[in-house]
């Protein structure tokens, strides 16, 4: 919150720069993970368009904002296995990115395109505000009653990037790429969701065969001579 208000400041110009603000040791990032079981019971209990929307944000990883930006002339039904989205619109120049549809976001997005006629263009999430778009208060009730009845922990909508983001950081997936699917300007805010377990660090340094070393897996006839000595 304060981060946004500062930003705000700046762009108002009530002051010059952002000053620096170091968190707190021990302080957490807005870092909440929902499990599979969370998730299944929170979209169980959300009712349209909040079921359709925390889907896209689960499966795709876009901000909230971007999400609710999307326009059907940034969708190809025929890119990919399943699709492509392009987000056009972000906090950086690094939010503009080509993203696939996982099946149940083409699903949805498929589905909602037919209902309303095949439109060429518009908005996906039409709403009765001033930018003609969903925005955040738009869903608050309904997110307010989906956690009431799922018994959910209460987290913001926010929340389904960072477990989308972090699911994929456990998948394996390096931080380069994880980087461009979530639109980060720094491969260093995309490394918080990268944890590679010791299994992972073994089996990268094993592909490396020894090249980058100099020595190949042949023994040296050196360690061939000590072994001999060492059996007599």
């Amino acid at each position: 919150m304060l981060r946004r208000l500062l930003h705000l400041a700046v762009e108002w110009g009530f002051v010059e720069q952002v000053p620096k603000i170091r968190m707190l040791s021990g302080e957490q990032h807005r870092e909440f993970v929902l499990s599979q079981e969370e998730e299944a019971k929170y979209l169980a209990a959300a009712s349209e368009p909040l079921a359709s929307v925390a889907t896209v944000l689960a499966d795709t990883g876009m901000r909230p904002e971007e999400c609710y930006r999307l326009r059907w002339e940034s969708i190809t039904w025929v890119n990919g296995r399943h699709g492509t989205l392009l987000v056009t619109h972000g906090k950086t120049k690094a939010a503009r990115r080509l993203l696939p549809m996982t099946p149940r976001v083409r699903h949805i997005l498929e589905s909602r395109w037919e209902a309303v006629g095949r439109p060429l263009e518009g908005y996906v999430w039409p709403a009765p505000s001033k930018s003609g778009h969903m925005e955040t208060s738009s869903l608050k009730k309904q997110h307010a009653k989906a956690l009431k009845l799922s018994k959910v922990r209460p987290f913001v909508l926010y929340s389904l990037r960072h477990t989308f983001l972090t699911r994929l950081g456990a998948s394996g997936c390096n931080v380069w790429t994880l980087a461009r699917i979530a639109g980060h300007s720094s491969i260093s805010i995309s490394a918080r969701y990268v944890h590679p377990s010791e299994d992972t660090v073994f089996a990268a340094m094993s592909k490396l065969g020894g090249h980058n070393s100099g020595h190949n897996e042949e023994r040296h006839p050196d360690a061939q001579s000590s072994e001999k000595l060492l059996g007599a």
